[in-house]
């Protein structure tokens, strides 16, 4: 069953991430956001929310919170799948952008999960469990973006990857 949960990763897909590459790497961002829900930052609605509270965005780095919910469309037999754990990671970043563009009055450019790498999931979180997740913005070339994404439930690590968002060359410094 778990070969079936791994094939879906490839149906997480959409995120936003912002235009300023700049801004991620040299931290130019002088006022860290603290504690906000992070709905007007990402553009996913229910059932399709994988994130609850922004609880850091400062420079290159972007933490949020989720409790995992039991009529979750990513949870099966009370745990939090594969695809869920990645497409928190997407929202994460994708949150961070969000409150980049929000902050620096500029729109949120689209962007799509172009690849993942180094996927490790060492457990899944349990219905009621609360996820700590960290997307760090390592480097921008071109329009791609390589991100690198990881999963707490406490002090516990139970997931990282790095993955690369392509940013839609149309939506970008709009």
């Amino acid at each position: 069953m778990r070969a079936n949960r791994n094939n879906s990763i490839a149906r997480v897909a959409c995120i936003f991430v912002s235009d300023a590459e700049a801004s991620y790497i040299s931290g130019s961002i002088s006022t860290p956001i603290m504690n906000t829900a992070a709905l007007s930052y990402i553009p996913q609605r229910a059932p399709f929310f994988m994130i609850d509270d922004v609880i850091y965005a400062e420079g290159a780095i972007t933490r949020t919170t989720f409790v995992i919910e039991p009529d979750n469309i990513f949870v099966d037999q009370e745990h939090f799948t594969e695809p869920g754990l990645i497409e928190n990671m997407a929202q994460t970043a994708g949150a961070g952008t969000g409150y980049r563009a929000l902050h620096e009055q500029k729109p949120r450019p689209m962007g799509y999960i172009a690849a993942l790498k180094n996927v490790h999931i060492y457990e899944l979180p349990a219905v009621h469990d609360t996820i700590t997740t960290e997307a760090v913005f390592l480097q921008a070339m071109l329009n791609f973006h390589l991100v690198r994404g990881k999963v707490m439930v406490g002090d516990k690590e139970i997931a990282h990857c790095e993955f690369k968002i392509f940013v839609t060359p149309d939506s970008k410094g709009a």
